[in-house]
């Protein structure tokens, strides 16, 4: 992913997840044992499902939140009766708090997705990659007002580290992936991005798109066909398991 597409400050490419299918490969978690320091309330390891038997998905969006794509994407969700998870960058939900809070006030869940957006921070030392989480959770937090709850991180570019992971846990976040990457943050065209997800999508799919960094129009108009789809389908949609 490169700047452009995902609202950050760095280049690279990652996914979610180890992934046997056309997605790409996620980057790696080797070498996972628990660094020192801080009890985990939570689990690190990365969720990749919604944790429903039933035919449910999770639907998340990176990089917002975005006073412009963010209300019309909630407007068209409330169409639905669709909720899903928003990953903020702190800046972003700083400089917008009517819209995380009104992403609160439609049902849906948030998500910390670091302050900086580097898809290089599992390099950094530690004290820095704890401002880069709890940093944004406080924003994400303030911007919503009394009683908002910040549920998981997930981090810029899928780049987690037992490290990174281990402070989130520490901070209550569980680490989030991705098992559905739409490549929306690329404007591949609707088609594309239609087709990205319907060939990967399955009960329990964690789907990735995009409500910020930047023109998100072809993520809006391809929401405004698969939504129905899915519901047509028997799709619910639901939150990935905590």
């Amino acid at each position: 992913m490169t700047l452009a597409g995902c609202g950050g400050s760095a280049t690279g490419a990652a996914a979610g997840r180890p992934s046997t299918s056309s997605s790409p490969s996620a980057k790696t978690t080797s070498g996972d044992n628990v660094p020192p320091g801080g009890t985990e309330t939570v689990s690190r390891t990365i969720e990749y499902t919604t944790g429903a038997k039933d035919r449910s998905i999770a639907l998340t969006f990176d990089d917002g939140p975005s006073p412009v794509w963010t209300p019309k994407i909630l407007a068209l969700l409330a169409q639905y009766h669709a909720h899903a998870t928003f990953c903020e960058i702190g800046p972003n939900a700083k400089a917008a708090p009517a819209t995380v809070q009104a992403i609160r006030a439609a049902g849906d869940r948030l998500c910390d997705h670091s302050v900086s957006h580097n898809e290089a921070m599992s390099k950094w030392t530690e004290q820095r990659q704890t401002y880069e989480i709890t940093g944004a959770r406080q924003m994400i937090v303030e911007a919503g007002g009394s009683g908002t709850e910040v549920s998981w991180f997930r981090a810029p570019g899928g780049d987690f580290s037992p490290l990174n992971r281990h402070i989130s846990a520490v901070n209550g976040l569980r680490p989030l992936g991705w098992t559905v990457d739409s490549n929306d943050w690329q404007r591949p065209g609707v088609a594309t991005i239609l087709s990205n997800i319907r060939k990967e999508i399955r009960p329990g799919a964690i789907v990735l798109m995009h409500d910020g960094g930047g023109d998100r129009s072809q993520t809006l108009a391809a929401l405004q066909q698969l939504l129905p789809q899915l519901v047509s389908e028997g799709y619910s949609f639901d939150f990935p398991a905590k």
